[in-house]
């Protein structure tokens, strides 16, 4: 696109692709430019980027409406449709702007859109079939002479050009009609804004029916990564850890929703909006900090904005050295919570965090925070070392305890290391930081876990799972950990609700998509889990294992050129090589499908036994998927957990082999 400040931004669910690309060739013919993420979008370019971009810089967004948005309440359109009611408040009465499309029978009084949507005139095409008077209606649009005149407005809300009525003498009774709507909307969102947040959304906000993005509560921040200002812009580790050190402090606010940190971090290096930020992660507010380092001194500038007008409402610069940073960290939090005019039962605890003993312990404890974000194995392997080195130099620091149990977790979740080491390690790192602070949510996160993962002790799971919720319900990590003993025992409602209401404290968390996408495909919904795991990947292009799920969807789906493609891109060789078998099967290359096999069970028979029975399942060769079952159970296989409704072993489910293998595992049939 040439000028995308002059063309027209077609926002659609993915069901009315046909439709939307239908409305993109019939105004295009006509010398139009359209934004269509079709075939605008390249290898590489991250959704959220181009969209925000897009919509910002746009003459016309043309918003398709139809039995599909109102079955998804959940979607990028949405998102879409929300950043272009945003953009509408920043523009003259005059100035059309919103175009709502209906390709069906969908009725306008009924339709889930914005209230803003309903203030313009709507256009009805069935099926995306641009007619002449349409393309006409939209190059007038685009024309600058198409303004009315000052002496005829139309009526208008948050400076969306009003429907075209019959007579002008209805004007001044729905604008009265929309003022009062609004005037209640708002005062039931303040009066819900007071509500302190739940860890558990309701069951209408569950995965398994589709979650629309919820009001933004009035006590709820996100803490952004701080700038590096020091001279030789080496302190990156140290900013970092900074933020999420203050974050961490907040999250103990039980009348505060804190955004988690993966998500908030999502922005970092970015110059994003802070009215799109507070948006897309819920937040009415934002800290934004920087650091100054130098040797032993830093100085640490922080102040809170309101993602919605933009005011500040305080900000503060502390010159300290290093062996304050634990102090100042309290100071922040402490400073923020006063400012929000929240009532905290004993605030001085924020200023009481013990100070680790060695500053050189903090020192390298931060830079394991910062190589464990790498999220692969190098950046595991880097942080690893660190939290011992820290650990090493004051066994007595809490974080680097925490951070290390959680590293060993994660190293077992990815099979980086057999199963028995791995676990075995994470279980006793959390028992070690249950005895430096008995009330950790996380040591007993970290312990129900390795109860699914790897014990198969669901009500061990169970209890521990309940103490971390009582003492910190509003973790995500808590809450995503739930969710796996509910997927593990086949409550699909019970994990998407525990998912839904994670992902709501950490919306860009890739994980959560992750987690979704494998609930969908237990529910034999596949076109929502190619949505969830397409999603994962907008978010984190790398994502391992996030393509071979997306194609083994693309297979369930009946699509398997496109799941070939799919299993091509996966990053991680070994699931690549599960991955193209699979997809070969299923393209009937048969020469091709059997080599892959073979090699995938030379080379991981030991770590990926239930992958390979899940290939010889999706080849109906059942004989073989229970022998490799058995294997995966005597190799405490990291992925057995999830046997329950796993879509690739559905023919296995009617021979009483598999009833009995759920039972050894003291599974619910």
């Amino acid at each position: 696109m040439a000028e995308p400040e002059n063309a027209v931004f077609l926002s659609y669910a993915s069901q009315d692709t046909e439709a939307a690309r239908h409305l993109c060739d019939g105004l295009r013919a006509s010398g139009i430019e359209v934004w269509f993420d079709q075939s605008e979008l390249r290898g590489g370019d991250l959704w959220d980027r181009q969209i925000r971009q897009q919509i910002h810089d746009c003459a016309l967004f043309v918003a398709v409406i139809s039995v599909n948005t109102q079955a998804r309440l959940e979607g990028y359109f949405r998102l879409e449709w929300r950043l272009a009611v945003e953009r509408t408040r920043l523009m003259a009465d005059a100035k059309p702007f919103l175009l709502p499309v209906v390709i069906d029978a969908t009725s306008d009084k009924d339709a889930e859109v914005p209230d803003s949507f309903r203030a313009v005139q709507w256009t009805r095409l069935p099926g995306g079939q641009s007619s002449s008077t349409f393309v006409e209606r939209v190059a007038r649009l685009l024309s600058p002479e198409s303004a009315p005149a000052p002496a005829k407005p139309r009526a208008s809300v948050a400076g969306l050009p009003g429907a075209p009525t019959a007579s002008t003498r209805w004007v001044p009774l729905v604008i009265a009609g929309l003022v009062a709507i609004a005037i209640g909307y708002f005062a039931i969102e303040r009066f819900m804004a007071k509500r302190p947040a739940t860890a558990v959304s309701s069951p209408a906000a569950r995965v398994t029916g589709a979650s629309g993005q919820s009001a933004i509560l009035d006590k709820s921040i996100a803490v952004l990564p701080f700038a590096d200002m020091s001279e030789q812009k080496d302190q990156e580790y140290f900013a970092d850890g900074m933020a999420e050190e203050i974050l961490n402090l907040l999250v103990k606010i039980p009348e505060l929703k804190v955004i988690a940190r993966t998500s908030s971090f999502q922005f970092k290096g970015k110059s994003t909006d802070l009215r799109t930020i507070g948006a897309m992660l819920g937040a009415a507010y934002v800290v934004e900090g920087s650091v100054r380092r130098s040797g032993e001194h830093f100085r640490v500038t922080a102040q809170l904005i309101d993602t919605r007008d933009g005011a500040h409402h305080w900000s503060e610069t502390y010159d300290r050295d290093i062996g304050d940073v634990i102090k100042v960290q309290g100071e922040v939090a402490t400073s923020l919570v006063r400012a929000l005019q929240l009532e905290v039962a004993t605030p001085v605890g924020l200023l009481s965090q013990p100070s680790p003993r060695s500053n050189e312990a903090y020192d390298i404890y931060l830079r394991g925070l910062h190589a464990k974000e790498q999220f692969n194995q190098r950046g595991e392997e880097e942080a690893l070392a660190d939290f011992r080195r820290a650990l090493e130099l004051d066994s007595t620091f809490v974080a680097a305890a925490e951070s290390l149990a959680v590293t060993l977790a994660n190293i077992a979740f990815s099979g980086y290391v057999p199963p028995r080491t791995a676990w075995e390690q994470a279980r006793a790192a959390s028992q070690t930081i249950l005895g430096l602070n008995p009330k950790s949510a996380l040591a007993h996160g970290l312990l129900g876990i390795v109860h699914v993962r790897y014990d198969w002790d669901w009500p061990g799971a169970d209890r521990e799972f309940t103490i971390a919720r009582g003492l910190s319900p509003n973790r995500p990590f808590v809450l995503n950990y739930a969710a796996k003993l509910r997927m593990a025992l086949g409550d699909w409602n019970g994990a998407a609700d525990l998912v839904s209401a994670a992902s709501t404290l950490d919306p860009l968390d890739p994980g959560f998509e992750f987690g979704r996408g494998l609930l969908y495909l237990r529910m034999g919904r596949t076109a929502d889990a190619e949505r969830a795991f397409r999603r994962m990947l907008d978010i984190s292009p790398t994502f391992e294992e996030g393509h071979f799920y997306l194609g083994t969807t693309l297979l369930l789906d009946g699509k398997a050129d496109a799941a070939l493609l799919e299993m091509r891109k996966e990053t991680r060789p070994a699931w690549q090589m599960a991955g193209l078998a699979l997809a070969y099967h299923a393209s009937q290359r048969t020469a091709e499908a059997a080599a892959a096999l073979a090699r995938f069970e030379a080379e991981h028979a030991n770590d990926l036994a239930m992958q390979i029975a899940e290939v010889h399942a999706f080849r109906n060769e059942k004989s073989q998927a229970f022998t490799w079952l058995e294997r995966a159970f005597a190799q405490k296989d990291v992925n057995l957990w999830s046997i329950k409704g796993d879509p690739l072993l559905k023919d296995l489910e009617g021979d009483p082999r598999y009833g009995a293998f759920l039972r050894k595992m003291n599974l619910p049939q």
